[in-house]
């Protein structure tokens, strides 16, 4: 595992994780799913943590989706299945942390980017945000069923259909109006706002930060699809042509049209 991927640190009781790509805008590995994953485990005995922040290195973006050269293998159905469970788990190990957690968010929060902001208990952004999942656009997949239920949660069906049927990335502005964000912070100004607010919970009751925090948790879970209820769709996008002639498009740089294929 390369431990520069997600970069580690507490500072007054508060775990900083910082997602450290920024050449590649800070998109996910393998290993910094596995790290990420790792992380949360052991952050969840720490009772020295009072909260977790979040945060892309480069000031460019958050995170910018998994590193789509990693789908160049996918060839089977299992590849695809396996892919969107392990999303799924590592975005529920953070979702059911029990620590308040922050996105702070500069710049592109895109793809699995966007899944692991919206877990987060707060979401705080500079004015360049741009938040989605323009899958429509770039590689013809779909998400989750999961990751679905969590964005109609977080901004209504509406928006969710504008974000996965027209790839629409919203801004900090829009993000803001819908909900998405608490608040929008100057870029010099965001990592001092967000060390504030987590210094908060050391002098917040711990039992009913947890107890909130999990309570919510249930609701969310009971209005949710069963997880393999969107399988089918998950097979159908991912063992398409469409999807391998964009994985291609981004690996090689060879031009393609969607087909419906």
């Amino acid at each position: 595992m390369n431990e520069e991927s997600l970069l580690f640190e507490v500072r007054d009781g508060v775990a900083w994780l910082g997602f450290n790509r920024p050449q590649s805008r800070n998109a996910m590995t393998w290993e910094m799913y596995d790290a990420l994953e790792s992380r949360c485990d052991q952050l969840a005995t720490d009772a020295q943590i009072h909260a977790v922040v979040l945060h892309g290195v480069g000031g460019e973006a958050f995170v910018a989706g998994t590193d789509i050269t990693q789908f160049s293998h996918f060839s089977k159905p299992e590849d695809a299945i396996g892919y969107e469970r392990r999303i799924d788990r590592v975005v529920g190990k953070l979702e059911t942390l029990n620590k308040p957690t922050i996105a702070l968010i500069e710049g592109a929060c895109v793809g699995g980017g966007a899944a692991l902001a919206m877990v987060c208990d707060f979401r705080y952004c500079t004015p360049s945000l741009k938040f989605g999942v323009p899958i429509a656009k770039t590689l013809g997949n779909c998400l989750s069923i999961t990751n679905v239920s969590r964005l109609i949660d977080m901004v209504g069906i509406a928006r969710t259909k504008e974000a996965l049927m027209l790839g629409k990335l919203f801004s900090a502005e829009e993000a803001s109006q819908a909900g998405l964000v608490n608040v929008v912070v100057e870029a010099d100004q965001i990592h001092a706002r967000v060390a504030e607010v987590a210094a908060q919970f050391a002098k917040r009751a711990p039992l009913t930060v947890q107890a909130s925090k999990a309570l919510v948790g249930r609701v969310q879970e009971q209005r949710r699809a069963a997880r393999d209820g969107g399988d089918d769709w998950v097979i159908t996008c991912y063992m398409s042509d469409d999807f391998k002639a964009a994985v291609n498009k981004f690996v090689n740089k060879t031009p393609f049209e969607w087909t419906g294929h």
